[in-house]
């Protein structure tokens, strides 16, 4: 039993253990308590025991009306239910403790340490936990100084394989131990404020996790703001968008009879008429208003990702060309434009491998990749070549008269990443954006010259909301 003196005239703390001189203890002593209170050891204001787990080779031992409670079945509160059992036989013939109602339990060993919860009926623990009956104190404020505890007892059990703090460290911990009725009012006033605390923390983790959200909330908004032509305003003088579709596709073709690139035997044309979006596609004229998901300005046009790239080409390249090798790890996430490579010979790559070239859009088609907006306007490849993982989709604007980075972001919008998820195919974990996604995605498409502003604008607020 431990013992603690006031000695006055130094106004210290002393401990008295058995017949031993007291002893002073003031560099133990966390802080000063009112005068009408003094300082315990745990040991001293109740019956403490661990338990013990019968041996599972008896059968006997189980399974009876005995509740027999394990570390994760403390929950910090009242203990209303245990789920395993065991039998009269084990509580006669083993080490098992039978502790009454009203006990206080907390848990010693492994990834549970300090939690506590009451007994509200007879049980017995496991090994891993302690117990205590309290002698004229009050249950309930001995259970809220063990969980004020819970800190310093997960300190106290770090270091080994199997952290632990052991029944001996618990009952030599300092208690400040109040009059019983104050104990009462203190443990009042806890459960009165406890409600309180549990809103500021809903309110406060809410808070935070719209901080750590919003730069990225904030991102989508922008770009959804941007190809709907809200973000820059648009300049009268600009060449439209239809005028600069006239010159795509006569370049297209000037390049299909060159033989540099395939005709598309499924060309989009995609017009509008009495107020109403159409497309004629082999040969059939249809409306597709119910595929328009917002208006744009009148000097836009609309058009699928497959009527203005080659999906997926393939470079031609002498075998001892050195180019660029771009695993996915070197494709950075995220709204940034960037990336890195590995110097390759293209003899090493050119079979197997996804084909690139600078100015090439790349977007990762697997899980999670895409959905974290793995994607980048490739650049700054050795002789302007490159090849990388499988899983990427490859977009290449043959006719040079595009601003790549507008088409970038259009791929890292919410509503490109939301669609792609919705036409994902193969099993979980290995689901895939197909290229007849990429290849019929709806796009706006601005002049040229608002392109360029629409991404300038862009990086202006992105990279401000970088430093939110």
């Amino acid at each position: 039993m431990y013992h603690l003196v006031h000695i006055t005239s130094h106004n210290l703390p002393y401990e008295k253990v058995g017949k031993n001189e007291p002893v002073c203890i003031a560099d133990e002593v966390p802080f000063e308590i009112p005068e009408s209170w003094e300082w315990v050891r745990l040991g001293s204001i109740g019956d403490w025991g661990s338990g013990a787990t019968p041996s599972r080779a008896v059968p006997e031992y189980y399974d009876g009306d005995i509740p027999w409670l394990k570390t994760g079945d403390l929950n910090d509160g009242y203990i209303k239910y245990i789920p395993e059992s065991i039998s009269k036989l084990a509580l006669e013939k083993t080490s098992v403790r039978l502790n009454p109602t009203g006990s206080i339990l907390i848990a010693m060993y492994g990834a549970t340490i300090g939690k506590v919860g009451i007994l509200t009926f007879p049980a017995t623990t496991n090994q891993a936990c302690c117990a205590c009956l309290p002698i004229e104190i009050f249950n309930e404020y001995l259970f809220y100084f063990l969980m004020s505890q819970k800190v310093a007892f997960v300190k106290q059990g770090e270091g080994g394989a199997q952290p632990n703090i052991s029944k001996e460290k618990i009952v030599a911990t300092l208690m400040p131990l109040p009059p019983l009725a104050e104990q009462y009012r203190i443990v009042a006033k806890i459960k009165e404020l406890f409600p309180l605390v549990k809103k500021y923390k809903e309110a406060y983790s809410a808070v935070s996790s719209l901080n750590n959200s919003f730069p990225d909330l904030l991102k989508k908004s922008i770009l959804q703001e941007a190809v709907q032509g809200k973000l820059v305003p648009q300049d009268p003088s600009d060449e439209p968008a239809s005028v600069l579709l006239e010159r795509i596709r006569a370049e297209k073709e000037r390049l299909i009879q060159e033989g540099k690139i395939k005709r598309d035997k499924h060309e989009s044309i995609i017009y509008r008429r009495d107020n109403s979006h159409y497309e004629k596609l082999d040969g059939i004229e249809s409306c597709i208003d119910d595929e328009i998901p917002f208006e744009i300005p009148e000097t836009w046009e609309w058009i699928r990702l497959g009527s203005l790239f080659t999906i997926n080409p393939r470079n031609n390249i002498a075998d001892d060309t050195v180019i660029g090798f771009i695993p996915m790890p070197l494709l950075k996430d995220g709204f940034n434009n960037s990336h890195n490579y590995e110097k390759r010979l293209w003899k090493d790559v050119k079979n197997g491998f996804t084909h690139f070239t600078n100015n090439d859009i790349v977007i990762a088609k697997i899980t999670p990749c895409f959905q974290n907006r793995k994607s980048a306007v490739i650049h700054d490849l050795p002789n302007g070549y490159g090849a990388g993982t499988t899983e990427l989709h490859v977009l290449r604007d043959y006719t040079k008269m595009l601003y790549m980075p507008y088409f970038l972001m259009i791929c890292k919008t919410h509503s490109f990443i939301q669609n792609g998820m919705k036409n994902f195919s193969g099993t979980a974990g290995q689901q895939r954006v197909g290229k007849d996604f990429i290849s019929n995605y709806l796009v706006p498409l601005p002049p040229v010259n608002e392109q360029k502003r629409i991404i300038e604008k862009v990086n202006i607020v992105i990279n401000s909301c970088d430093v939110l």
